[in-house]
């Protein structure tokens, strides 16, 4: 399904969330529905709290505590904790565990936020529902994601992305990847076994601190490609950064990827549109280049910054591109350990679908009047 409105898609940066927030969500017609992770990442609250300060008695929550192999008992009372305060905060809370291993420890993280998801039923009086991917894994945020957005679509409702992001605390959480590198359920790709034409795979793997061992097994499971076009932040907050990524990575560039320097693939870190777009004109232009040659096929594999893997998202569901990933086994962090140097969180609205889109067929000099359509990057 296209979304051209996508092309100029309603987003709010930092101090303009909470101004939009405020605006949008005090008034007295919002329903609105968050749901966000209830885990031991010290963001969690973030997104929840700013919408239970504009919306109060009338904000609704589903809030997912993901559960995964033997963690520190320090993250589980983080989580108990995040938990314990959500539930306060929001009156009409509902937290469900989900298990992302199952028995035979297969990935089963889609399968069992699906089912979460298709069993939970949202009030009527809804008009709003909100999905705070700030420390949702890729594997619960992406068909979340998905199947939220086919519902707000279907009824006519606002469906909303909102992210506190902050790269400083980002590089201090380490993972453990597992041994399987899968698709994100929902997101397989179109089936291209009937082409007639030879397959030309790019393959699209977000760099992040401390993810080479994952990017490494995903690169595998990808198999031979045509181009390996790693995306790196840039602008950042720390301007260094994509220097920093590129010098952890130079074995993989170099030695098992062969990556020509022009095809690293510059996004925002702060601006997830600036990702949508990037990836929306590359598989343009691929398309275009080998069209009747070969059959082109482009694999994302966004891990790390969950702006930038926004972005990737609404590059996913516009074009029905693949998305590989491998599950975390476990996370080590301790949340009781203030950073030497406390960075501020980033804070980012998407609006995708909704009401304030139903002008779109209007001329594109009277799209600029649709409300709450300006604070952009």
């Amino acid at each position: 399904m296209t979304r051209p409105h996508w092309d100029r898609c309603i987003a709010h940066f930092d101090d303009a969330v909470g101004s939009f927030a405020a605006d949008y969500f005090g008034d007295s017609s919002r329903r609105c529905l968050v749901v966000a992770a209830a885990g031991f990442d010290p963001r969690s609250l973030r997104i929840p709290t700013l919408l239970s300060e504009a919306l109060g008695g009338r904000l609704s929550g589903l809030f997912v505590r993901e559960e995964r192999g033997t963690p520190d008992a320090g993250l589980i009372a983080a989580a108990t904790e995040n938990a314990q305060a959500l539930s306060e905060m929001v009156s009409g809370c509902h937290i469900e565990s989900v298990d992302i291993f199952g028995v035979d420890n297969a990935p089963v993280a889609g399968a069992r936020i699906a089912s979460v998801i298709s069993n939970y039923t949202i009030p009527s009086e809804v008009t709003d529902v909100v999905l705070d991917m700030t420390a949702l894994s890729i594997g619960i945020g992406f068909p979340a994601a998905k199947l939220l957005l086919h519902y707000c679509e279907e009824n006519d409702l606002a469906f909303h992305i909102m992210i506190a992001s902050n790269p400083e605390l980002d590089d201090e959480i380490a993972s453990e990847p597992g041994d399987r590198p899968i698709a994100v359920r929902g997101f397989a790709g179109a089936d291209q076994s009937a082409s007639p034409l030879e397959i030309a795979k790019i393959w699209i793997p977000q760099l992040a601190r401390g993810r080479s061992a994952a990017l490494t097994e995903i690169g595998r499971s990808v198999g031979e490609t045509y181009k390996i076009c790693p995306v790196v932040p840039f602008p950042a907050r720390d301007p260094r950064r994509a220097d920093a990524l590129v010098a952890e990575y130079q074995t993989q560039l170099v030695d098992e990827w062969q990556v020509d320097p022009r095809d690293l693939v510059y996004v925002s870190e702060r601006n997830p549109l600036d990702c949508y777009r990037t990836l929306s004109t590359l598989k343009a232009r691929y398309d275009q280049t080998v069209a009747d040659i070969f059959e082109p096929a482009i694999i994302l594999s966004p891990i790390g910054s969950r702006v930038m893997a926004a972005g990737a998202l609404m590059a996913a569901l516009e074009h029905d591109l693949p998305v590989q990933y491998i599950e975390t086994v476990r996370y080590a962090f301790d949340p009781t350990q203030p950073a030497a140097e406390p960075s501020q969180d980033m804070i980012v609205h998407l609006l995708l679908s909704g009401p304030a889109y139903s002008q779109f067929q209007t001329p594109a000099s009277q799209v600029s009047q649709t409300p709450y359509s300006g604070a952009s990057e």
